[in-house]
C-alpha cells in the first residue's frame, strides 16, 4: 500500500503523464525536447519527433499552423518559441498540423515549471469538439434569426395584402356591382360582370395568399385554430379530406414553437397532397408530460428514405432543421407502396 507523501505523488504525477489525453512536451531552456507524453507523440509524425529529440528548437514550426492573436485567426508573428517566458503566451489557441486528423485547434499553455534549469512544459488540449459545438451553436442562432426575420416579414405581406391590396380590390368589385345598375347597354353589362367575376376570383386568390404566408389565426387563437382553417382552405381547393384529431382545445404556447409545428406540418400535409397520391391524410395534434406531438400520416405511395421527394418547400431536411431549433425531434418512416407517417415532438412551453 502506498501511504500519502512523495511516493504517491510521483506514482500520481507519472500515471498522468502516460495516460493524459492532454499532449505534453517538455524542453529545457535552449528548446531540446527532455521528454513527450504518448498523447504528444501521437500528433506529430516521426521526422517531427526525431528533430525534437535531436534538439531542434523549431522543429514544431514544421507541423505549427499558426496561433490565435487579438488581429488575425492565425499567425505566427512573435511566437511562444521565439519570445519563451512571455507572460502574453502562457494560455492561448494554436493550430497545428496532426498525424492523421489535419490541422487540428488546441488550447495550449506554455509556462516555466523549473525555473533553476530552465525547463518548460508545453501542453495541448484538443478544442475540435468544442469547435464543433460552438459552430452548431452559431448555426442554430443564425436560423432562428433568419426564420424569425422571415416569419415577421411574411407576417407585414400578409397584413399588408389583407388591409391594403384586398381592401382596395374589394372598394373596386363594389364599385362595379353599383356600376351595373347605371346603365341599360347589354354589351357594357356583359364586360362590367365579366370584370366584377374576375376581381372577386382574384380577391379571393389574393386573399388565400395572404393567410397561406401568414395566417391570422395562428397569431390570434394558436394552433388548433389555424389548423382547422387551413386544412378546410386544403379541402376546399384541392379536395383533400383531412381527418384532424387534436386534444389542445385553446391551449397556447410560444409563438417560436406555434410557428414551427404549424410550418411542419403544412409542409408534410402538401406534400402529401402532391407526392402520396392520396384523397385523405391523417392529422394528430396532441400535448402529453410535456411534449407536444404532431403526426401527419398516409397510405399512399411512399417513397424509400432518402429518396426525397422534389419540390421547393422547406423539404424533410428543412423540416428537420426547425425541429431541431425549438429542441424537438423529427423522423419519418415510410415504404414503397405502405404510406408515410411524419413525426414532430417539442417541449412544451406554454405561455
Amino acid at each position: 500500500m502506498i501511504t500519502p507523501g512523495k511516493d504517491l505523488t510521483n506514482l500520481l504525477m507519472s500515471r498522468l503523464f502516460e495516460n493524459s489525453t492532454e499532449a505534453m512536451f517538455f524542453f529545457d531552456r535552449e528548446g531540446k525536447a527532455l521528454a513527450m507524453n504518448p498523447a504528444a507523440e501521437n500528433i506529430v509524425d516521426q521526422n517531427i519527433l526525431n528533430q525534437l529529440y535531436q534538439g531542434n528548437p523549431l522543429a514544431l514550426c514544421g507541423t505549427c499552423r499558426g496561433y490565435t492573436s487579438e488581429t488575425e485567426l492565425r499567425t505566427c508573428l512573435n511566437c511562444y518559441f521565439n519570445t519563451p517566458g512571455t507572460e502574453d503566451f502562457t494560455s492561448y489557441q494554436v493550430y497545428l498540423e496532426t498525424r492523421d486528423k489535419g490541422i487540428v485547434p488546441y488550447a495550449a499553455t506554455f509556462h516555466t515549471i523549473d525555473a533553476e534549469q530552465g525547463i518548460r512544459v508545453f501542453m495541448l488540449r484538443d478544442l475540435t469538439r468544442q469547435f464543433k459545438t460552438q459552430e452548431k451553436f452559431y448555426q442554430n442562432k443564425m436560423m432562428k434569426h433568419v426564420i424569425e426575420a422571415q416569419e415577421k416579414e411574411r407576417k407585414r405581406i400578409s397584413r399588408e395584402l389583407h388591409d391594403s391590396v384586398a381592401q382596395e380590390l374589394m372598394s373596386a368589385v363594389i364599385d362595379l356591382r353599383v356600376l351595373k345598375y347605371m346603365t341599360d347597354d347589354e354589351k357594357l353589362l356583359r364586360k362590367v360582370k365579366q370584370t366584377e367575376v374576375s376581381m372577386t376570383r382574384l380577391l379571393s386568390d389574393i386573399r388565400n395568399l395572404s393567410v397561406e404566408l401568414r395566417p391570422a389565426a395562428l397569431d390570434d387563437f394558436g394552433l388548433e385554430a389555424a389548423f382547422r382553417s387551413h386544412f378546410k382552405r386544403m379541402e376546399q381547393s384541392y379536395g383533400l379530406a383531412i381527418d384532424f384529431d387534436s386534444r389542445l382545445s385553446e391551449k397556447r404556447y410560444g409563438s417560436e414553437i406555434e410557428t414551427v409545428v404549424y410550418r411542419v406540418c403544412q409542409e408534410a400535409v402538401l406534400n402529401a397532397l402532391k407526392y402520396a397520391q392520396v384523397d385523405t391524410v391523417k392529422v394528430m395534434l396532441t400535448e402529453k408530460d410535456g411534449i407536444l406531438r404532431l403526426q401527419v400520416e398516409d397510405e399512399g405511395i411512399g417513397f424509400h428514405p432518402g429518396d426525397e421527394p422534389g419540390g421547393t418547400g422547406l423539404g424533410l431536411f428543412g423540416m428537420q432543421e426547425r425541429a431541431e431549433l425549438v429542441g424537438g425531434t423529427f423522423s419519418v418512416e415510410s415504404q414503397r407502396g405502405k404510406g408515410t407517417r411524419i413525426l414532430l415532438l417539442v417541449p412544451a412551453e406554454k405561455l
